[in-house]
């Protein structure tokens, strides 16, 4: 069964569907080596993207789709700058289409986890027993 012209517009070009997802604008624009890589980064960006903050089994929900992610993390032919590229790209389109000021936020928090006596880590406090 072959798809129909609509479809395979919306296929050939991703951003010309009246349903699209932030996550099909961000991954629209990435620059992967194979076509495959991109399709899967779609995938993995909306599972990720619709339950942030959780761990990948768990947005994967099963171990065949865990594995499928971590093995597209670990792919040689994805970097970091693959999987940017289409956030930075369309980063670029929001601030260009901006008609005022554009406030840049940035959180300059940080952890440090120092103890006096780095020593005593893992030790058991004879004070407790």
């Amino acid at each position: 069964m072959g798809l129909t012209s609509r479809a395979r517009d919306e296929r050939a070009h991703p951003l010309a569907s009246d349903a699209v997802t932030w996550f099909d604008r961000e991954a629209a624009l990435c620059e992967f080596q194979d076509a495959r890589l991109g399709e899967r980064f779609r995938m993995l960006l909306k599972q990720i993207g619709g339950d942030i903050g959780q761990s990948i089994p768990m947005v994967c929900q099963d171990w065949a789709n865990t594995k499928a992610a971590y093995r597209f993390f670990s792919n040689e032919r994805v970097s970091e700058a693959d999987i940017l590229s289409g956030h930075f790209k369309s980063t670029r389109e929001r601030i260009a289409a901006a008609k005022g000021p554009v406030l840049v936020l940035h959180d300059t928090t940080e952890f440090t986890y120092q103890r006096e006596r780095p020593d005593l880590i893992g030790m058991i406090n004879p004070s407790y027993s």
